[in-house]
């Protein structure tokens, strides 16, 4: 039987995942003001990307893990999903797919010690000298390791936007294919059950999304120099430097 988390353990744990929440709309927000679509619209948004993700985390979870808690897979797939409506039904076109990227990125960066805290997502047992002691042995600090990945993209779309070579959606993509390849690496190392070809459910679908986001940004950057004049850089949006406006901003 696992051991009772700590009545420290639970306030840390809880501190986390509220900072990784509110850094996570800061995030959105800043990307939003810096790219001169902080509207009504976009506010709007926001909160169905984060209901759809909440309630889909969840409900994902129940679904093909059996148990109560919440799959970010499933949260990113469902919120995505809302986004898209709600898009639709405001009659919002211009790409907002970056807004998110940034702020799911540091989201789970900090999320992810919640998780360690908690006592959630834990490792395999191992021997390796920075193993932790969770659940009567050993185990691979796998929360941490999905802290640096996040932290990791993060930098890399910090990067790229400071150098405004990807046309929008481009680092929605970006973050999107390496969040899906993060945790299909990090899941050989997680204790959870495997299922077809000795892969973890959420390894499956790690996989999917992976092809998903990789096949939507390869489809952007070609459909972007098709139609770019010759000797033209990208269209990247600049949430870390000069705030940009122009045709196509929203006024919802």
């Amino acid at each position: 039987m696992d051991e009772p988390v700590s009545l420290a353990r639970t306030v840390a744990s809880t501190a986390f995942y509220v900072l990784a929440y509110v850094s996570g709309i800061a995030a959105f927000a800043v990307m939003a003001r810096r790219r001169g679509i902080a509207t009504n619209g976009v506010a709007f948004l926001a909160g169905a990307g984060l209901l759809g993700g909440a309630a889909g985390a969840q409900i994902t979870q129940l679904l093909f893990g059996g148990v109560p808690g919440r799959s970010l897979l499933g949260g990113v797939a469902c919120g995505y999903l809302a986004v898209v409506y709600a898009k639709r039904r405001l009659g919002i076109r211009r790409p907002t797919g970056d807004l998110f990227a940034v702020a799911l990125a540091l989201g789970e960066a900090i999320g992810r010690f919640g998780c360690f805290f908690a006592g959630c997502c834990y490792g395999k047992a191992t021997t390796l000298p920075w193993a932790v002691y969770e659940h009567g042995a050993l185990r691979h600090p796998t929360q941490l390791y999905s802290a640096a990945g996040a932290a990791l993209t993060l930098c890399l779309l910090v990067v790229l936007e400071r150098r405004g070579t990807l046309p929008e959606n481009g680092l929605f993509y970006v973050q999107g294919t390496l969040m899906c390849a993060f945790r299909f690496a990090v899941d050989f190392a997680r204790d959870v059950p495997v299922t077809a070809f000795g892969l973890t459910t959420a390894q499956c679908a790690a996989l999917l999304g992976c092809a998903f986001f990789a096949w939507r940004f390869a489809r952007l950057m070609s459909r972007t120099r098709a139609a770019a004049p010759a000797g033209v850089a990208g269209v990247g949006g600049a949430a870390f430097g000069p705030a940009r406006t122009g045709p196509g901003m929203l006024t919802t």
